[in-house]
């Protein structure tokens, strides 16, 4: 039987990815939570380039990279595939999870990290970004269609921590008036129970990420 295990943080939004594919799939896997602050002899030795979680160990194979152990999964078991067989659907997928990582995820942060002019001049980028996805879920439930797929694994933490940061920064980038689609993606999705039973708690999220964004506005983290 082969062994699974996952290094993670309670908090991450990249393990969660992982969380949901192993749960979709209904494959055992045992979880180890890092401390970031000091971190395991196990994780460095696993993930030595970034010395970040998540990372899949598979019958004592580390794989490393969120999208990357995906990938993985989805190749190594097949029931339950996150993908779909045709080769432009599969490929518009692919489109989608690079956007969110590289245009969407960036941009939404960068209203968070910010205050001022800067936040101001930050918002239209996010707002674009956002109704392109909303463009993308007409006429679906979920972005792949009636099931969870790929693109609402890779884009699903945005219906966790978007509340989170509303409450924090009393920016409301998304709601039903704005993005009525995207808004009942996210009930769709946080509904269904595999999600619903992973979700970091969200008191504990609010203090993390609000001690994040103060870091940042004192100049503690680069921008």
């Amino acid at each position: 039987m082969s062994k699974v295990k996952l290094f993670r943080t309670w908090s991450s939004p990249y393990a969660l990815r992982i969380v949901w594919a192993l749960e979709l799939k209904g494959i055992d896997y045992e979880t180890i939570f890092e401390d970031l602050s000091n971190k395991s002899q196990l994780l460095l030795q696993y993930n030595p380039v970034h010395k970040k979680v998540p990372v899949l160990v598979h019958n004592g194979k580390a794989i490393s990279e969120s999208l990357v152990i995906i990938e993985y999964i989805e190749d190594t078991w097949k029931d339950t595939p996150l993908l779909p067989e045709d080769p432009y659907e599969k490929a518009t997928a692919r489109f989608w999870e690079k956007f969110n990582d590289d245009k969407l995820s960036p941009s939404i942060w960068q209203v968070f990290v910010t205050q001022g002019k800067e936040q101001e001049e930050a918002i239209p980028a996010a707002t674009e970004n956002l109704s392109f996805i909303e463009e993308d879920l007409k006429g679906k439930k979920f972005f792949g269609g009636q099931t969870i797929g790929l693109i609402d694994i890779t884009i699903g933490w945005i219906a966790n921590l978007i509340s989170v940061f509303i409450e924090i920064t009393g920016i409301k980038l998304i709601g039903a008036d704005k993005f009525p689609l995207l808004f009942g993606w996210m009930q769709n999705f946080s509904d269904v129970p595999v999600i619903k039973e992973s979700w970091p708690p969200h008191d504990k999220l609010v203090i993390k990420f609000r001690a994040i964004r103060e870091s940042y506005l004192s100049a503690d983290v680069p921008k």
